[in-house]
């Protein structure tokens, strides 16, 4: 004997996109370039040649955009920047900014 179920759905379903965050190295007078070089390519997977002009923006424009993520992926970019900077005795910052 099979019993028949009966479901409603709803066509208002709306799905939301998670907010985007922009995260940013901030330029001092103490980090190598060559540091911050190891940091976009470490850490933010970029190409030696894409580091090179993020390094630049920064010196340059006192920060520079690393890339945009997600809330916790942003996060966690900040936290190992702030961590390997600290383990190499340097005072790199990188902040993050919604989008």
């Amino acid at each position: 004997m099979a019993t028949e179920t009966k479901y409603e759905v709803s066509e208002d379903l709306k799905l939301k996109y998670p907010k985007k965050y922009k995260v940013y190295l901030l330029n001092d007078d103490y980090t190598t370039m060559d540091f911050v070089v190891d940091i976009l390519i470490g850490i933010f997977h970029k190409t030696y040649e894409q580091a090179q002009d993020i390094m630049l923006e920064v010196h340059k424009k006192g920060r520079g955009m690393c890339g945009v993520y997600t809330h916790e992926i942003a996060e966690t970019k900040v936290m190992q920047v702030l961590s390997k900077a600290k383990d190499h005795g340097f005072p790199l910052k990188a902040t993050m900014e919604e989008e």
